[in-house]
């Protein structure tokens, strides 16, 4: 197990270094993708920061200024979106902050784990926030992606193809590399590090590799990110986010101005359900330890056409009707 090289004394303050040090040995023993692992580290250097604007040591903060600070998330307006933060990310914050002093808790650098104690937002875990789109609205999207021109086009067809069509996450799109495309047993394939670090493959789709076969030959065969800028860098999620929104509102989608790349996402989970897919093989196209996670994706769950007690007394008519 990586550890921080110097752990303060008790009742000594640690310094920000040390801070730093703690941050890198507890995310280097998890497993995490690259994405998640900024995003963590961003939680805590914001508690920390919190912290010192106080003059609170961190490792001697109760549940007491846990709250505190979770009460002044839920009032924190979100640059992004303009709106102050959703439960669910508040949540996510505390939870990173928790997984956090566990860690410093292992290395005896803590007395106790004060998120623990403390007051989490409540999340439905049936509820999701994201905005939603109906299968017409991604063939809209994807019809608006066909028309595209210009010297990103072709790759930006290929990006949006992989979020409609196998419902990958952002951050797992724009960190595949060329070599990741592959192919097994008759199918093409494309090979990603699902959430967790877990190592996961899928198969494409005959819409995907339409659209890889337009983009690669100008592409090229160089190894290296498979959605690269102009000057050669790795598209990050933020061009993918300014995508999606362009391709909606060309689609005349209307909530364009409040969609995400997880939009595509939760539309691929409702629509696979919809046509009658089985909730554990949606459940492992989306690397989901829990299917309850899945049905939160599944948008049209609540559709009275869905009744399972349709699907018996159809079968019941079948087997007391008269041949």
């Amino acid at each position: 197990m990586t550890t921080p090289s110097r752990i303060p004394p008790a009742g000594l303050p640690a310094t920000v270094e040390q801070f730093g040090e703690f941050t890198d040995a507890w995310l280097a023993n998890r497993r995490l993708s690259v994405h998640t692992r900024a995003a963590y580290r961003r939680d805590v250097q914001q508690y920390v920061a919190w912290c010192a604007g106080r003059d609170l040591d961190p490792l001697r903060a109760s549940f007491l200024h846990v709250n505190a600070y979770a009460r002044e998330l839920e009032s924190t307006v979100d640059g992004r979106t303009g709106r102050v933060l959703a439960p669910a990310s508040v949540a996510r914050k505390l939870s990173a902050l928790s997984s956090w002093y566990v860690f410093l808790l292992r290395l005896e650098a803590v007395a106790a784990n004060p998120v623990g104690g403390a007051d989490r937002p409540r999340v439905a875990r049936d509820v999701s926030a994201t905005v939603g789109l109906s299968a017409g609205e991604v063939d809209a999207m994807l019809a608006a992606a066909e028309r595209l021109d210009g010297p990103t086009a072709a790759r930006d067809r290929v990006v949006l193809a992989l979020l409609a069509d196998l419902g990958l996450r952002v951050g797992e799109v724009v960190a595949l590399d060329l070599e990741d495309l592959g192919a097994e047993r008759g199918h093409r394939t494309v090979r990603f590090v699902g959430k967790g670090g877990k190592a996961r493959r899928r198969a494409l789709t005959p819409g995907v590799i339409r659209a890889l076969e337009d983009y690669l030959p100008a592409r090229g065969d160089a190894p290296g990110p498979l959605f690269a800028t102009a000057t050669g860098g790795r598209v990050d999620r933020h061009a993918v986010f300014r995508l999606v929104r362009r391709l909606a509102r060309d689609a005349g989608v209307p909530a364009w101005e409040r969609l995400s790349p997880h939009s595509l996402r939760h539309a691929f989970a409702t629509t696979a359900r919809d046509e009658g897919v089985p909730l554990e093989d949606v459940q492992d196209a989306m690397g989901h330890a829990d299917p309850r996670t899945t049905r939160r994706y599944d948008r049209d769950r609540h559709n009275l056409d869905r009744d399972p007690a349709y699907t018996l007394a159809a079968a019941r008519s079948r087997r007391t009707t008269p041949r």
